[in-house]
């Protein structure tokens, strides 16, 4: 066998890892000024490019898909090669794959700002982007699934196919959600229309968190946590469970998103009744997670990238319990239209999300440079300082949340509303407040990481391991 069979391809992992730190921070800094917008409206500079209604969909597909894609592009680039005992097939297009999606990133921050959207949540990059990222997507797929497909062990590990599960659905909803009508180069209409266009969207949209926020983060969750904790996974079986019961439910749960609208009302019911049901599946998972750590509970104590890939399975199983719960009609006529729903979002975006990705990434980066993380001591303190900045965060929206829709349904003896918008504005005012401090903290957070990860690199050399004979075990 030759020296360049031998060897993992570790250089688009490397890409990707830095780009996960580097997009952190830029989705993170929009996210922190129009928090501050929400709190200080001057802040908006009068700018149309600045305001909060062009910068908001930034953030997200910043987060989302800069910050969140680039770590699972590069987390599921380095399990498949090591769970496989392969390198990665087609490195050319793994490489193709980066620069794609860098672009489809570049192009958001340059359309957003200037008001060019679908006006789809989730998806409101114009059509040529689309096409892009439909591109890039099938090339990511190709890889992936061609490395499976060349493995030289036989069984294919789990989070591989939580990895494979995700590439497959985001391609689906993706494809199917942004069908449209170019009219010009920077402006289409959705093939959709009305409740229909409603429905489709929201398919897309809470499956994008079920499989793009989800069960790809749960492929870093059944790797990296068992790695770092130098411990089995606590159930596979149930890892199995936990896939299949996921992959069959998520999927119905969209319509929870519409209630009270004009969607048809059994069609609110399936959405609330298969987000009951979710539940289950869910909180196996969480177990399963943090279980693993059976044997080994001391390691939380000393070991700080492991106190983040747990406390990001501990949000996972609290927003996989508030979301269902928020599901129920009776509990959504209070939380719809409020800020509860931001801080569910948040508890799982940046709770779940972003603190397995930061686990996997303090766990990855000194690996592809063969060396020592440069200082565990800010890993543990960029660790408390996100952990308060996410309890704040979150807090501060569930008060202002239930107080919002309290105040919202209000009604004097005669009838009349007792509050006016403005009043419950008002009183949002000092969690707004709040809020932007939460996320500020998030952010320095992400500016610690950044600077111990420099120092890494700096202080290590890019590496490509050796692959493992066949008979090795995993």
């Amino acid at each position: 066998m030759n020296n360049e069979t031998m060897t993992y391809e570790y250089t688009v992992v490397r890409q990707f890892a830095i780009a996960t730190v580097i997009l952190g921070i830029v989705g993170m800094l929009v996210g922190v000024l129009i928090a501050s917008q929400l709190a200080w409206p001057i802040l908006n500079f009068d700018t149309p490019w600045l305001s909060f209604g062009r910068l908001r969909p930034l953030h997200t597909n910043a987060v989302v898909f800069g910050f969140g894609g680039s770590a699972l592009f590069a987390t599921s680039y380095y399990v498949v090669q090591r769970t496989c005992h392969v390198k990665l097939f087609a490195p050319k297009l793994a490489q193709f794959t980066f620069y794609g999606w860098m672009l489809v990133i570049v192009s958001a921050v340059i359309t957003l700002p200037l008001g060019y959207t679908s006006t789809k949540e989730y998806a409101e990059l114009e059509w040529p982007i689309d096409l892009l990222i439909t591109v890039v997507w099938v090339s990511y797929a190709v890889v992936f699934f061609g490395t499976i497909a060349k493995r030289r062990v036989k069984h294919i590990y789990v989070a591989n196919w939580f990895f494979g599960s995700f590439i497959l659905t985001v391609a689906m909803l993706h494809i199917v959600n942004s069908a449209a009508l170019p009219v010009t180069f920077l402006k289409s209409y959705s093939a959709y229309a009305g409740v229909q266009d409603a429905m489709i969207q929201w398919w897309y949209g809470h499956n994008a968190v079920g499989f793009f926020l989800t069960a790809g983060f749960l492929g870093i969750m059944y790797y990296f946590i068992p790695k770092q904790a130098e411990r089995p996974v606590y159930s596979y079986r149930l890892s199995v469970v936990h896939f299949w019961a996921l992959a069959f439910t998520y999927i119905w749960a969209g319509p929870h998103h519409l209630h009270y609208t004009a969607l048809p009302d059994w069609t609110q019911s399936l959405g609330m009744a298969f987000s009951l049901i979710l539940l289950a599946p869910s909180w196996g998972g969480m177990i399963n997670g943090i279980m693993t750590l059976s044997g080994a509970w001391e390691k939380l104590r000393s070991d700080p990238i492991l106190k983040f890939l747990i406390v990001s399975v501990s949000f996972y199983g609290m927003s996989t319990f508030e979301g269902p719960m928020m599901a129920i009609k009776t509990v959504n006529a209070l939380s719809h239209y409020t800020d509860w729903t931001i801080g569910h979002v948040h508890s799982g975006a940046l709770g779940w999300v972003a603190m397995v990705s930061i686990g996997a990434m303090y766990f990855l980066i000194p690996k592809l440079f063969n060396t020592e993380l440069y200082s565990q001591k800010l890993v543990e303190t960029h660790f408390w300082i996100a952990t308060i900045g996410i309890v704040l965060y979150i807090t501060s929206m569930w008060i202002s949340g239930i107080m919002q829709g309290l105040m919202w349904r209000a009604i004097n003896n005669d009838g009349t509303l007792t509050y006016s918008f403005v009043e419950s504005v008002q009183a949002m005012h000092p969690f707004y407040i709040v809020r932007a401090g939460g996320g500020l903290l998030f952010l320095i957070g992400m500016l610690i990481m950044a600077y111990n990860v420099t120092k890494t690199i700096a202080q290590g050399k890019a590496i490509h391991a050796v692959i493992p004979e066949p008979a090795a075990a995993h």
